[in-house]
């Protein structure tokens, strides 16, 4: 998209061929740059001037991976009525929908430079409410325990309290999950799907590996919770220590 600007334009941008590629394009000025008038190339934009202020593309919500996203976010209420009726048929499409459009927007986000800060923490609460949408809605369709929810949502709520714990009381500010917290979730997802998959086409067999499957679910919860409360002590100790403060 880039390579398709005037090349008067790009010379007035300060452009050069191999930074169309990368996240120099993340400013913008409204109205002209030089002689070169910005307004016809980026009509698509939404506004992105105020008072002839350079504004960081990187900050603006209206990004293409963000409307991904949010189409994620507004996806989720379908999909949990689907499940909760049993339609877990149609529901298991709307989710591989859902799921479809997560990888679109995180290739997209890299493709162009469209990264954006209110992506980086949209993105997994959209992951979020959607997985746990699903599982609130097996449940209300019998098709998983309802321990097994609140399980799952005992170990997320425990998560943030921890989240919020470190925080308050330590310098860390970036909390990255650790390798059984995705163990964790990529079960979640998998088990999902297995027992959509097992009650929406009476597979016996299916279903037999899903109730396996939900007991390596709680396995994981317990275990990926208390590794991250592990990680919790040891922030809390190295900040208290003298050398930290």
């Amino acid at each position: 998209m880039l390579q398709q600007l005037p090349r008067r334009m790009r010379r007035a941008l300060g452009l050069r061929p191999t930074q169309m590629r990368g996240q120099t394009f993340n400013r913008l000025v409204e109205g002209h740059v030089g002689s070169a008038p910005l307004q016809q190339p980026v009509q698509f934009l939404p506004q992105l001037i105020r008072h002839g202020r350079i504004i960081e593309l990187s900050r603006l919500f209206l990004t293409i991976p963000n409307l991904f996203t949010m189409i994620r976010v507004l996806m989720t209420p379908f999909i949990l009525y689907e499940l909760a009726h049993r339609r877990f048929i149609s529901g298991g499409w709307l989710f591989g929908t859902a799921a479809f459009t997560d990888l679109l927007d995180g290739a997209i986000a890299r493709r162009f430079g469209a990264e954006s800060r209110i992506g980086l923490y949209l993105d997994p609460i959209a992951d979020k409410i959607l997985l746990s949408s699903i599982y609130i809605g097996l449940a209300v369709g019998k098709a998983v325990p309802l321990w097994v929810v609140l399980v799952i949502f005992g170990r997320d709520l425990w998560i943030l309290v921890l989240s919020g714990v470190a925080l308050r009381f330590t310098s860390y500010r970036k909390v990255e999950p650790s390798v059984w917290g995705k163990a964790s979730t990529f079960l979640q997802v998998m088990t999902a799907v297995a027992v959509m998959g097992g009650n929406g086409y009476h597979d016996a067999v299916l279903l037999r590996i899903c109730d396996f499957l939900l007991w390596g679910v709680t396995a994981l919860a317990f275990i990926s919770a208390a590794d991250y409360t592990l990680r919790g002590v040891r922030w809390l100790a190295a900040s208290a220590s003298p050398g930290r403060r």
